[in-house]
């Protein structure tokens, strides 16, 4: 089985950054292939935010391109997803997603909220 775990989320003035992390409780980390964050904002249907596969090879959408960066760390089974330049669209619940044996695994969300 899959367990994930998502932290760092908040509230956050447009212009700032935060840091998003998501655990993965998994057998062997090695049988993920691919990890990646989606989001849904207030009223929208969930989109994927950035996406990395075990190749390292990264996918992100036009909206974050050059604000967010995933990233992952395989000694502390986590994945990360860095978000600069904040903005008040970025404001949606992120949800962390594992991709294994072709079965999608989801956290439970973390919310962040864009606001002055």
């Amino acid at each position: 089985q899959v367990q994930l775990v998502e932290s760092g989320g908040g509230l956050v003035q447009p212009g700032g950054s935060l840091r998003l992390s998501c655990e993965i409780s998994v057998e062997s980390i090695f049988t993920i292939y691919a990890r990646a964050w989606y989001r849904r904002a207030p009223g929208k249907q969930r989109e994927l935010v950035a996406r990395i596969e075990s190749s390292d090879s990264t996918d992100y959408a036009d909206s974050v391109k050059g604000r967010f960066t995933i990233s992952r760390q395989n000694a502390r089974n986590t994945v990360y997803l860095q978000m600069n330049n904040l903005k008040s669209e970025d404001t949606a619940v992120y949800y962390c997603n594992v991709e294994r044996y072709g079965v999608h695994y989801w956290g439970k969300g973390t919310l962040v909220t864009v606001s002055s």
